[in-house]
């Protein structure tokens, strides 16, 4: 991906600063809140490689707006949203589809999804977790639906009490 061709936007939600990045392929990454504003851009922005900060897209305004509503409880389903992963290797491309699968309030686990991509043992659970650690669109690919096998939260690159987070969300709309 060049970064000439992709921007970034920062917005308001209900649990803190957060952006998104385009490109004219559509969803490129989106950041959850940072320490604050500044830190949430820079690492959009570094991993995005936007080209700078823009006014969205009327599909990226429909999508902030989604993101919005998503983070203050309301259930949103981002299925259709175009997701640009250019760069992106097959593997994690396979995964990332099966993961966008995974229904609003519903979840699974890193052993059962790799076996639905094919691999077994603790190996491929441990394959899942690594792609899902570079998951460049959290929320929109839904790795927060991911659990342990015994049930526990693990693995969650924006911390594990955000997880949890957002799972609450999906079950009962609450903080």
């Amino acid at each position: 991906m060049t970064g000439s061709g992709v921007h970034h936007h920062l917005f308001d939600t209900a649990i803190g600063i957060c952006g998104i990045a385009w490109s004219n392929r559509g969803l490129v990454a989106v950041q959850l809140p940072e320490a604050d504003a500044a830190t949430t851009e820079q690492r959009l922005a570094r991993k995005s490689r936007s080209a700078g900060a823009a006014e969205p897209t009327p599909a990226m305004a429909r999508l902030i707006g989604d993101i919005q509503g998503y983070l203050a409880g309301v259930r949103t389903d981002f299925s259709a949203v175009p997701v640009d992963l250019e760069g992106i290797d097959d593997y994690r491309r396979t995964l990332y589809a099966a993961m966008r699968a995974i229904g609003y309030g519903v979840t699974t686990t890193y052993g059962d999804l790799a076996k639905s991509l094919g691999a077994t043992g603790w190996e491929g659970a441990r394959h899942v977790g690594e792609a899902m650690g570079k998951n460049p669109v959290p929320v929109v690919i839904p790795c927060h639906r991911v659990i342990g096998a015994n049930g526990s939260l693990t693995g969650y690159a924006g911390g594990l009490e955000r997880k949890q987070l957002l799972l609450d969300l999906e079950v009962d709309g609450l903080f």
